[in-house]
């Protein structure tokens, strides 16, 4: 279902800031269909694509998400099934006696009449859907099913973006592990030095105990860079569907892998891909559909029924010609007091599609929001990036430079501390950058829905089996003899 004055509304709130020539109307659609194919693939790292296919086929969430689905759409199928007449046939076998001295549909004449009935009725009856009130239904449960569709690939892209950004935390936490463990090593051949020029009488014992507290507080830091690793890698292990103890992410001390090309701009068709916004709208759509059922909740309904079959008193002749019994005809059902329930039926009705509408609003303006957010601070985290990288080079030749004046022993140690403690925290700084940058791009693709190549192939989650689940191993059911005798051709 379409709404393009709600569409419209929501392009106004979004541009009524602009001039009235610059404000171009259309009307917006859900396109969660159109392919996100791998677009983690735009980062080149091997380890993350294996993360993240395997946190698709195994996260548990996302198997909630895919079963709520699968419940949505036997859903619909149950609503669809309204759409067609109900059978029925059966067998009854009773022993009955009748009182002489009471009224019965037959005349007794004054004798208790017992014995077998043998009956086998055929009852048919069909709703004939006069007002829309089925079809109302049944568009109500299979916009519910898209909407559950949409959440599952919401939930599917939220379980891969939030791997991407605990593995790019885990990449900047190794690099700056990496740099804190060659800042160690420093502190040490520091120590030994001081060392080593006390006993040419060139140093003092402070030099040494000051080289020595340096030493530890480097180590202090390195510890807890540790400290973090382990959470970063207890998340990932949850997200793919596997425990903690026993999975780890070999640690890459190595440079942190660049940022994509990002657009400096992204065309808003591609927020119509974002699966929130077209839940929220198949959301809305249903909620009309039941407001309309509600509102039918009064008006008449006519149904056909027909019932047949045989019966007979004795179980030779009930198959025997005048054994036969038949009825059809229409049945109409006129409504006239439910004591005010259809009338607080379509209250509670109209507010959940005022609600779902106001929901479907604020998808819209937050994914604006986001998409904005997300480019400035993509744009401004490439920025600062080159600054730091200009603070790093400086901070690196200021590290030597009074190194070289303390070894020729012009320079004070004290100089030569401050040179490379500054060092380390430009490094450490600039691989902060650089993991906020690519955790701000992974952000910046799940706020445009996946991605801006529309061109990718589609990827659907396919869950792997679960061993201990009762329903997924389980043998198909077997069909009945009934369901043999009257089963398609």
């Amino acid at each position: 279902m379409k709404f393009p004055l709600i569409s419209y509304i929501s392009l106004y709130l979004l541009t009524i800031s602009l001039s009235a020539q610059s404000i171009v109307l259309r009307e917006v659609q859900p396109r969660d269909h159109i392919a996100r194919g791998d677009w983690w693939s735009v980062y080149g790292d091997a380890k993350l694509d294996n993360l993240i296919r395997e946190a698709s086929s195994a996260n548990q969430n996302l198997r909630v998400a895919v079963f709520r689905f699968d419940q949505a759409r036997a859903t619909a199928r149950i609503a669809r099934s309204n759409f067609f007449p109900t059978g029925s046939v059966g067998v009854a076998v009773t022993h009955q006696s009748y009182s002489g001295n009471t009224a019965v549909p037959f005349d007794p004449n004054g004798r208790i009449f017992r014995g077998w009935n043998y009956d086998v009725p055929l009852d048919i009856s069909y709703e004939i859907d006069l007002w829309g009130r089925v079809r109302l239904s049944y568009d109500a449960a299979i916009n519910d099913t898209a909407s559950t569709a949409a959440t599952m690939q919401s939930v599917l892209l939220s379980v891969q973006a939030e791997v991407a950004q605990n593995y790019f935390r885990l990449r900047a936490v190794d690099a700056e592990i990496a740099a804190m463990q060659r800042a160690v090593t420093l502190a040490t051949e520091s120590l030994e030095i001081s060392k080593t020029k006390v006993k040419s009488g060139t140093a003092t014992d402070f030099d040494v105990t000051r080289a020595a507290a340096e030493l530890a507080t480097q180590r202090v830091e390195l510890s807890g860079l540790q400290a973090q690793r382990d959470p970063l890698q207890n998340a990932i292990a949850v997200l793919t569907g596997r425990k903690p103890q026993g999975f780890a992410v070999e640690a890459n001390g190595g440079t942190i892998p660049p940022v994509p090309v990002v657009p400096k701009s992204v065309p808003s068709d591609l927020l119509e891909r974002r699966p929130d916004i077209a839940a929220t709208e198949r959301t809305l759509a249903a909620s009309l559909s039941r407001l309309g059922v509600a509102k039918l909740a009064g008006y008449p309904s006519l149904s056909l029924t027909a019932s047949s079959g045989v019966v007979s008193g004795d179980i030779n002749s009930l198959f025997s010609v005048g054994s036969e019994k038949w009825i059809i005809g229409p049945s109409l059902s006129i409504p006239l007091f439910s004591g005010g329930r259809d009338k607080a039926n379509i209250e509670a009705q109209r507010a959940a599609a005022d609600i779902a509408l106001a929901q479907y609003r604020q998808s819209i303006l937050t994914a604006f929001a986001e998409v904005d957010n997300q480019l400035s601070a993509v744009s401004h985290l490439q920025e600062q990036i080159t600054f730091q990288m200009e603070a790093v080079t400086n901070a690196e030749k200021a590290r030597q430079l009074a190194k070289t004046r303390y070894d020729s022993g012009v320079g004070l140690y004290l100089d030569t501390l401050d040179a490379e403690r500054n060092a380390i925290r430009a490094q450490r700084n600039l691989h902060q950058l650089r993991g906020q940058h690519l955790i701000a791009s992974v952000t910046l693709i799940k706020a445009i829905g996946g991605g801006w190549n529309q061109k990718l192939p589609t990827v659907v989650p396919i869950l792997k089996v679960d061993p201990a689940s009762q329903t997924e191993n389980a043998p198909p059911p077997k069909k009945n003899f009934f369901q043999r005798m009257f089963k398609r051709s």
